[in-house]
């Protein structure tokens, strides 16, 4: 069974920064992808950043140039850092995390989620 466990969410005020958290455990024979998506209220859930297993980016339009994703393969822990943060950042992220489990069964799982409120 695979557990994402997330953290670094709450209330900051605009133009201010965060870093979410995201850790990986379980039995897991290999980790493809870690992402992180928002889903704003009455919005459908969105890609924010992607990084894969060869360490390519990806992000969205909205968050380039002022968001950073990254991973630790020793914590298996992925993180997102956003700066110059806007009321339109305001959602819930959610980690996602695509791999291989022993045996060679694909997995993706998915996060609780954790609340961003982006406001003075």
């Amino acid at each position: 069974q695979v557990q994402l466990e997330e953290s670094g969410g709450g209330l900051v005020q605009p133009g201010g920064s965060l870093r979410l958290s995201c850790a990986v455990s379980g039995n897991i024979a290999k980790i493809d992808a870690m992402a992180w998506y928002r889903q704003a209220p009455g919005k459908q859930r969105e890609l924010v950043a992607e990084i894969d297993g060869s360490a390519n980016l990806k992000y969205a339009d909205s968050v380039e140039g002022r968001s950073t994703i990254s991973r630790d393969h020793a914590k298996d822990t992925v993180y997102l850092q956003m700066n110059s943060l806007t009321p339109e950042d305001t959602a819930v992220y959610y980690c996602n995390v695509r791999g291989q489990l022993p045996g060679a069964s694909f997995f993706t799982s998915w996060g609780q989620g954790t609340q961003v409120t982006v406001s003075s």
